[in-house]
């Protein structure tokens, strides 16, 4: 039986806690995964406070080598990864060969970040008692970093983690979703090839009890997690000394405005909608449309929509796989009879099969149902017409998430309206919420996080300044 052993302090360690690891479509054999205790946990954590030192002294140049190490790494080994990942999660193997390239562009872009961060040179001599003095400010890095990662982005979540902390020079504890151990594990590899200082990283699957060490271990500076809203929020609340991140759930709208390009709109709309069954936190679910264009665009999503590829992730042509349990798609379901009960219509879908859950369109939806107000974390959208755009917005605005938006139409004042009213971290103009490139800084507002991700941001994040005042003689 192949046997797959913890990273503990940059080294494979066995335990003595494994679990059978199966494939979320098939329930194949993955192997025995080795689990981290307490005892490992705190070994990782000693380990890793111990690094410090050794990981702020590598040179520039030692962590961009690093960093391009584990690129080289990836691309020698992408095809892997991205079975891995299919079998893992169910995620169609065309996106999950998107997400490792995606990946090799964000450690890439670490690599390039370790150059620019410089600091920056100031004047001090602002009164006449500080003549002459001169300031030059240098980011450090704040200490260890704790990453917590879920089962959407087992590998490009990852990067954006792992890779800010290299370029920093901060130790890193990993601890990958249970449902995908798997990448980040054969992501240590390539960290270990990577010639980091000893200690400088471990990769812990481990249980949630286990994990909470990482929020209330004083040794850990910096806690960054992707995940529900209700994890990240609980965490937050034990560690109220450290820096935090938390990139958390949404239920992202898209605005449609008459001037669209309907066909663009739909088209990505639909992939926005049900990608990955709709398994990510900025995928399309709820959809406003012009009362002028909405027959007509309602018409086409329906067309498209039924015409997208659902079944076996390994094949090309899949766009919608399993949900990552059944229990996941059972909830769903749920969500869905509930929103009907409510009043609300189904235009196309609403059917479960174990696993699967057909993609579908809901309108006359009640504001206050689940699959409105919450996130669904699934292959289920909701139309809505409108006939005043400030209306819509405001719409739009009418959920405790705010992680991104779409709005389509080519008029630049309501572009700047949306952008200015919408409480999102971002806007995406003739696009999709779902539209991402991975150096921009993302991030939410309200329940749906702290902190921004892309790796000049992140990298911010894990350092902080320190000034050093210069006085003539």
């Amino acid at each position: 039986m192949t046997t797959h052993p913890i990273w503990l302090a940059g080294r494979l360690s066995p335990t003595q806690d494994t679990f059978r690891h199966r494939g979320a479509f098939d329930a194949r054999d993955l192997g025995l995964v080795h689990l981290a205790g307490r005892g490992e946990m705190a070994a990782a954590l000693s380990a890793a406070f111990h690094a410090r030192a050794a990981m702020a002294r590598l040179s520039s140049g030692a962590r961009e080598a690093a960093l391009l190490t584990i690129v080289e790494g990836l691309r020698a080994a992408a095809e892997e990864f991205a079975q891995t990942i299919t079998a893992e999660t169910g995620k169609p193997i065309s996106l999950a060969r998107g997400e490792v390239q995606r990946s090799l562009n964000t450690f890439a872009l670490c690599a390039e970040e370790v150059k620019r961060n410089a600091g920056e040179v100031i004047p001090l001599d602002t009164l006449a008692t500080s003549d002459g003095r001169l300031g030059l400010v240098r980011r450090f890095p704040r200490g260890v970093v704790a990453a917590i990662t879920p089962f959407n982005f087992p590998l490009n979540l990852v990067a954006h983690k792992v890779g800010p902390a290299i370029a920093a020079g901060c130790p890193l504890i990993l601890k990958p979703a249970p449902q995908c151990p798997l990448v980040a594990l054969m992501l240590g590899r390539l960290m270990a090839q990577a010639r980091l200082p000893e200690g400088a990283f471990s990769v812990l699957p481990c249980d949630n009890e286990v994990a909470q060490m990482l929020a209330t271990d004083d040794r850990v500076a910096v806690l960054s997690f992707t995940g529900s809203d209700k994890v990240g929020w609980k965490l937050r609340e034990l560690a109220p000394r450290k820096t935090v991140l938390l990139e958390l759930g949404g239920n992202a709208a898209v605005v449609v405005e008459p001037d669209a390009d309907l066909e663009q709109a739909a088209q990505r709309i639909v992939t926005g909608a049900f990608a990955h069954a709709g398994q990510v936190c900025i995928k399309v679910q709820r959809v406003f449309a012009h009362q002028s264009i909405a027959p007509q665009l309602l018409k086409r999503l329906v067309e498209l929509t039924e015409t997208v590829g659902c079944g076996d992730p390994t094949h090309d042509d899949i766009l919608v796989g399993p949900m990552i349990s059944e229990e996941a798609a059972m909830r769903v379901e749920n969500w869905v009879n509930e929103a009907r009960q409510q009043g609300a219509n189904v235009i196309c879908g609403g059917e479960r099969d174990g696993q699967f859950y057909r993609p579908t369109w809901l309108t006359d939806v009640p504001e206050d149902a689940k699959v409105s107000c919450q996130e669904v974390f699934g292959p289920v959208a909701v139309f809505a017409r409108y006939l005043d755009f400030e209306a819509a917005l405001r719409a739009a605005n009418a959920s405790p998430y705010g992680l991104q938006a779409g709005v389509f139409t080519h008029s630049l004042p309501r572009m700047m309206d949306a952008f200015e009213t919408l409480e999102v971290g971002a806007v995406i103009i003739n696009d999709i919420p779902t539209w991402r490139v991975d150096h921009m800084p993302y991030g939410g507002v309200k329940a749906s996080g702290l902190g921004r991700e892309g790796p000049r941001y992140v990298i911010e994040e894990f350092t902080e300044p320190r000034l050093l005042a210069i006085k003539p003689r």
